[in-house]
């Protein structure tokens, strides 16, 4: 298996950069991890998008999901998936649409934003759309996915990620500190986890993590590896990575758009 982050950021953007995306690839089957703003032309560098087999959302807010949306306007209307030739294109009779699963109720989020942009019928036309059932098992191709709640803002799941030889990689989308992460990611071979904050919130519900916490929680779990995600460029890395590092015990390394792990 195969993981290639295509955007960290946080819910802004870094300089540059993509909010939560990271593509999958095992054998003949590819799937993304996340959408969120930025990361569909960050997929078009390394992939064909009308090749992905199936898009998985963790949860409903903008920076998981927003790029569902230029997606599916290339999905229904980019040259190449024009019903008639057109330059540089032959023409197909039947536009490829991905299968898209979102969490429980996304679907009504997703077309209340694509409603007021005024396409409501965007997503559905241009994916196969499925709300995924938590409690049960995902099979995408080689891979099979499953499902755990973690606590944050509004409902979101971490999802782990296990192909055919038994390698798992967990992604642990948006949480605060909690111990259903760690028994989730428990012996993960590949573990990223979110560090958002420089210093826990110092007011209201928690829905994040420093580096140090995550550290922490992935040295709980057994990770093998660790990777530090949805942090800004504004946060220094060097910090961040020694913060992670010494509450780990071990090698930590702080996600880069571009970069890949291979399990």
């Amino acid at each position: 298996m195969r993981v290639t982050v295509l955007g960290k950021s946080p819910a802004w953007q870094d300089a540059g950069g993509a909010c939560s995306g990271y593509l999958l690839e095992d054998g003949g089957t590819s799937l993304l991890a996340d959408c969120g703003n930025g990361v569909f032309s960050k997929l078009r560098r390394v992939r064909d998008y009308t090749q992905t087999d199936a898009v998985v959302i963790s949860h409903m807010h903008a920076d998981h999901f927003f790029d569902l949306i230029p997606y599916a306007f290339a999905l229904r209307y980019a040259p190449r998936q024009q019903p008639v030739p057109v330059a540089r294109w032959s023409g197909v009779e039947k536009p490829p649409r991905p299968l898209l699963y979102l969490p429980p109720n996304g679907l009504k989020v997703a077309n209340q934003v694509v409603d007021a942009i005024g396409v409501p019928d965007l997503i559905e036309s241009a994916f196969e759309v499925a709300e995924y059932d938590p409690s049960q098992q995902l099979q995408i191709g080689a891979v099979t996915l499953s499902f755990q709640a973690v606590p944050h803002y509004i409902p979101t799941w971490a999802i782990k990620f296990v192909d055919d030889a038994g390698a798992n990689f967990v992604f642990g989308a948006d949480h605060r500190p909690n111990d259903e992460i760690v028994e989730f990611a428990t012996d993960a071979d590949l573990l990223i986890m979110e560090a958002t904050l420089p210093r826990p919130e110092r007011a209201g519900d928690r829905g994040h993590m420093t580096p140090e916490e995550a550290g922490e929680h992935a040295n709980r779990a057994g990770a093998k590896r660790l990777v530090l995600t949805h942090i800004s460029d504004e946060l220094d890395q060097l910090w961040a990575k020694t913060e992670a590092e010494e509450s780990f015990g071990g090698p930590v390394a702080v996600a880069a758009e571009g970069s890949v792990y291979v399990l």
